[in-house]
């Protein structure tokens, strides 16, 4: 029988997940695990500790996981699967640069969207955790969509002068670190999107074909 308060059903979040089914637990367990490690650190993220938050027995959580070394693993590449979905869904037939815009856009969005698993991804938050290869495959992946988004300008003609992965490091280089700052508390909107945009304008100008430079400041152009 599910316990109750003032009258009321009371239901866990690992009771409300396992009624939609297992891949729905296992999101809810990475979700708790996610926000534990982030609030308070790699310390809390005990089994024990994410299965008292979830609401499932510490079983649950080495059944789908096998422990929690397994468990840091699953969080990397829980966070990748969500991004690279994030990214693929904003691909569209625009020309090439604007879609490379839509996909830097949607970069920030991610982020600030799953500011927890961003911080899992890229700000270091497991400390000590090595992913294995899978893992890195993953991570691989989602670069490889910036690097084709930006070959695709090159083929186009409105990008020239480098080559695809150089322009990609350098763009990664620079939406990483104003999207970190931003989650760590530096920037405030609607600052941080025309600071964000300006930032990778400027990434892009001097690799911008003639017919694709603007007439006006960067921020300008994208309205803001």
């Amino acid at each position: 029988m599910l316990p109750s308060r003032n009258g009321v059903t009371v239901t866990s979040a690992y009771q409300q997940a396992q009624q939609e089914g297992q891949h729905v637990v296992r999101a809810a367990i990475l979700d708790a695990a996610t926000h534990l490690l982030v609030t308070e650190g790699p310390a809390a993220l005990t089994v024990r500790r994410i299965a008292g938050e979830v609401g499932c027995s510490t079983k649950v959580i080495y059944t789908l996981f096998g422990g929690k070394d397994g468990l840091s693993e699953a969080l990397w590449l829980e966070g990748f699967a969500r991004f690279e979905r994030w990214m693929l869904e904003v691909l569209g037939d625009d020309d090439a640069l604007t879609s490379l815009r839509r996909g830097l856009d949607a970069y920030r969005a991610y982020a600030l969207a799953e500011p927890e698993y961003y911080r899992v991804m890229f700000l270091g938050a497991m400390a000590g955790f090595k992913p294995g290869d899978e893992a890195v495959g993953s991570a691989r992946r989602t670069f490889d969509l910036l690097v084709q988004g930006v070959g695709m300008c090159l083929e186009a003609g409105a990008l020239r002068g480098g080559e695809a992965e150089e322009i990609a490091d350098v763009l990664w280089m620079a939406i990483h670190g104003a999207v970190s700052l931003e989650i760590l508390g530096y920037f405030d909107e609607p600052t941080a999107a025309r600071r964000y945009r300006l930032l990778y304008d400027s990434v892009l100008s001097p690799f911008l074909a003639p017919d694709e430079r603007p007439d006006e400041r960067p921020d300008e152009r994208n309205g803001s």
